[in-house]
């Protein structure tokens, strides 16, 4: 009889401690309520005894969360449309006010982190949000952190992860990109034939100063033409000398004109007697 109620009290004492005993990871805290009402002290890792029937225990977790913000359709402030999506790292730093202040904090924070995604779409423009992100990143952040310290949540970063372009814009796009690489192609083909120029201006402006250069020079391309082993040697021919063989070729037909002309009759002139 004696042992029949030993083992009865062992046996509710094994049931009350299993019930009122919770285990509490390193990463979490606990939040005791008991008869609804908060209890001042948090729960901290390891085991933690609760009263059975009285106590509620409510673990946070403190880590921080990685929560993707689902792709926004929105209209940029030039008129564009495109789809935007984000992620934002978020952690709990006050545990008693995420959960009492806040049904779902993980929620919360998920529909403001949408609405100012959509918000910041239609502030910026279409270059901001491919040139210039980490400006948005940061006003991003700061507009889903200014509801969230009131609920205990600390904002780490927010981040814009890509920018859905519709195809008529993505066509647009690669035509200006080739247009502009074009032009800047132009620009330095331009510049390179206004530097040869210049150089070549100096280059005449020296050999017209000093003649033998022009011999000089004649002789160097000969023996780097030489050098490749051609069969065929082209030389340059100087035209200075091709007008002074055109001149003596026009002095040598005047000559042999007058020549084959007869003497002019002297007595054309005069009158029979």
């Amino acid at each position: 009889m004696i042992l029949d109620i030993v083992l009865g009290v062992l046996g509710f004492a094994a049931v009350g401690l299993g019930t009122s005993a919770r285990v509490i990871k390193q990463f979490e805290q606990g939040i005791v309520f008991r008869f609804g009402r908060v209890r001042e002290h948090l729960r901290g890792p390891g085991l933690t005894m609760l009263i059975p029937g009285v106590d509620r225990l409510k673990k946070v977790n403190l880590q921080i969360v990685t929560l993707p913000i689902p792709a926004q359709d929105g209209i940029t402030r030039d008129n564009v449309t495109l789809r935007v999506d984000a992620v934002v790292y978020f952690k709990v730093v006050d545990p008693v006010r995420a959960v009492v202040n806040v049904e779902d904090y993980r929620f919360a924070v998920l529909q403001v982190a949408q609405t100012s995604l959509r918000s910041i779409i239609g502030k910026s423009e279409l270059d901001d949000l491919l040139s210039n992100r980490e400006r948005l990143n940061q006003g991003l952040e700061l507009m889903i952190d200014t509801p969230a310290v009131g609920w205990g949540i600390d904002i780490d970063r927010v981040e814009i992860k890509d920018v859905a372009l519709p195809e008529g814009m993505k066509r647009s796009m690669s035509r200006q990109a080739e247009a502009e690489r074009e032009r800047r192609a132009r620009i330095i083909t331009a510049d390179g034939e206004l530097q040869a120029s210049l150089k070549l201006s100096q280059a005449a402006g020296t050999m017209a100063d000093t003649p033998a250069a022009l011999q000089l020079r004649l002789l160097q391309t000969i023996v780097e033409v030489a050098a490749e082993k051609n069969s065929t040697l082209v030389l340059p021919f100087p035209v200075e000398l091709l007008r002074f063989l055109e001149k003596s070729s026009d002095a040598l037909d005047r000559q042999a004109a007058r020549a084959a002309d007869p003497e002019p009759n002297k007595s054309e002139g005069r009158l029979p007697g």
